[in-house]
């Protein structure tokens, strides 16, 4: 099939509620995945980052793939993937950007697709996956705040988020949307060979398209570490401002107190049971 068959998503943005990344994903994510490289003359975007903007400057945003679409022109493009996902809406975004690319869509799935990266996976011609690369599909994960009504509105409001990435996958394989709402209910990992079988993605991508390390070890990755101590920060209700001033301080940088709203003591403290819970997978 070709993305000109695949559904647009059409969604509304709810302020306030803010997508996240699955710790399983983090968990899972080989950050050193890369690209061997292409064809000097052939158009690619690299996604091998979370989906949406963070603090770490990093981040892949509709905006950037855009601009990115913009320069390409009418050519056609190959799309590298390597991500955990991450703002789902931003996700849905970035798919509909390459749907409607009017040039060809080539994507590669290098090492990890996962949640909103599953998405923007679908939107291509032409899908290859490495043998040894993941699809993590899931329901939409937010982060909210406010009592069980205003939870109860947010819930409602996902519903159809779910339904817009069933619609996607089911598209693009041909599985029942009843079978798929389920794979996302219980969150599903399906590796190359399987993602092929089951229509996900149109072939397995050979090895020599790859480069980076073949270990999924969040320990030995100081990348994706920083960014999982961040997440569990996070969790525990530590400010970005404070979560930023304490993970400089662990990798060397500006060692200065913690903001005043949060004594250094008690940082220090969740910082230490995020790094535990690090240590323990």
């Amino acid at each position: 099939m070709t993305k000109r068959d695949l559904p647009i998503a059409r969604v509304p943005t709810r302020p306030g509620a803010k997508a996240d990344i699955a710790v399983s994903a983090i968990q899972r994510w080989n950050s050193d995945i890369q690209s061997a490289g292409s064809d000097k003359d052939e158009a690619t975007i690299s996604i091998l980052d979370p989906i949406g903007a963070d603090w770490f400057g990093d981040g892949v945003t509709a905006k950037r793939i855009a601009g990115a679409l913009r320069n390409i022109g009418d050519r056609d493009v190959v799309v590298s993937i390597n991500s955990p996902g991450g703002d789902f809406f931003e996700g849905l975004a970035i798919y509909n950007l390459l749907n409607e690319h009017p040039g060809a869509v080539t994507i590669k799935i290098l090492g990890l697709a996962a949640s909103a990266a599953s998405i923007i996976a679908m939107a291509g011609d032409k899908i290859q996956i490495s043998r040894a690369a993941f699809l993590m599909i899931h329901n939409t994960w937010v982060l909210a705040a406010g009592d069980r009504h205003a939870f109860r509105e947010v819930a409602d409001w996902l519903e159809p988020f779910d339904a817009a990435a069933a619609e996607v996958y089911h598209a693009r394989s041909g599985i029942a949307e009843k079978e798929i709402a389920t794979m996302l209910d219980k969150e599903t990992w399906i590796g190359g060979t399987e993602a092929v079988d089951l229509g996900l993605a149109d072939a397995i991508l050979g090895d020599d398209a790859i480069a980076g390390g073949a270990q999924n070890n969040t320990k030995d990755n100081p990348v994706a570490a920083t960014r999982q101590v961040d997440l569990l920060l996070a969790r525990q209700g530590v400010t970005r401002s404070e979560r930023r001033s304490l993970i400089a301080g662990l990798k060397g940088g500006t060692q200065d107190a913690a903001p005043s709203g949060t004594p250094r003591a008690a940082v220090a403290e969740l910082a230490q049971t995020a790094l535990d819970k690090l240590n323990s997978i």
